[in-house]
């Protein structure tokens, strides 16, 4: 998918409209349309990458910036106890946007347990 038809690359570009949760020059945060929490957001680089396997030692400063900001927007959001960092990717990770996405998930109740391990 190029990045004109990322349904991400449009949301950074404003041509889609989100409900933001931050903004600065390198990275974008958003709700989620589909929350699978009472906080559930995105954060997102504004530059296009497709996926964590894809990423590149170039974008290591936009990665590291994701990461640091996850425990303050996720604290500002709600999730005063903790919260959990989901990054699906690629095919058998059950990426659904090609473009790389951290989703951020959390509230005031333990979330649910994730992995289940097969025998």
């Amino acid at each position: 998918m190029s990045e004109q038809d990322c349904i991400f690359c449009k949301i950074v570009r404003g041509e889609i409209p989100s409900r933001k949760v931050y903004e600065d020059d390198q990275i974008l945060a958003f709700h989620d349309i589909n929350p699978a929490a009472p906080v559930h957001f995105m954060i997102i680089p504004k530059k296009h990458i497709a996926s964590l396997g894809e990423a590149e030692e170039e974008d290591r400063d936009v990665l590291g910036r994701i990461m640091v900001m996850t425990g303050r927007l996720a604290r500002e959001q709600g999730s005063t106890d903790g919260f959990r960092t989901v990054v699906n990717t690629g095919r058998v990770g059950r990426q659904d946007v090609y473009h790389l996405h951290v989703h951020i998930l959390g509230g005031d109740k333990p979330l649910p347990g994730m992995i289940h391990k097969s025998k």
